[in-house]
């Protein structure tokens, strides 16, 4: 085996063990650590496709400003034990369910794709570099750049709207 290999296997199985400690951890505040800790597991794989830039890129962006957003609203929202409704069991059933099913189709597509056979068109141009990227990403693809920044915009005005107190009046 290679050790590029055996670093491909240590980082998914980090990958999938962080992934499932974020998803069954009780408390949101570790479910946001083992959450960092897979976006940069992830980073980690797109270093071993030699994608530096973007590996780069999602620990900047993921790991810092979206993981900064989330425990922000982890915070704000003051999550609770004492507080926290418990679910009805047929909801708790219908959520199994819905999730099995998903999973199902998931699998069925996944066993009848074919993967693509034919010729790679290669145009010669570099993506790697931040200059091209720079251009590909601000000529062709601007107005879906200006749109994830609005929709950026508009989350973070509503957070800031939701975590407004309402004055209550004395009488």
């Amino acid at each position: 085996m290679s050790t590029v290999l055996i670093i491909f296997f240590i980082l998914s199985a980090v990958t999938l063990a962080t992934a499932f400690l974020t998803v069954f951890t009780k408390n949101p505040i570790h479910s946001a650590i083992y959450l960092v800790l897979c976006f940069f597991s992830v980073a980690g794989h797109y270093l071993l496709f030699n994608a530096q830039f973007l590996a780069v890129v999602h620990v900047i962006v993921y790991s810092g400003a979206i993981m900064i957003l989330f425990l922000f609203t982890v915070m704000l929202m003051n999550l609770n034990k004492e507080d926290e409704v418990h679910k009805p069991r047929t909801t708790r059933l219908a959520a199994g369910i819905i999730f099995i099913l998903t999973c199902l189709v998931l699998l069925a597509i996944f066993i009848q794709t074919k993967p693509i056979v034919g010729p790679y068109d290669d145009t010669g141009v570099d993506y790697q570099s931040i200059k091209v990227l720079g251009n590909v990403l601000l000529n062709e693809y601007m107005v879906p750049f200006e749109f994830a920044s609005v929709l950026l915009l508009v989350g973070m005005i509503g957070a800031v709207l939701l975590s407004k107190r309402e004055k209550t009046e004395k009488k």
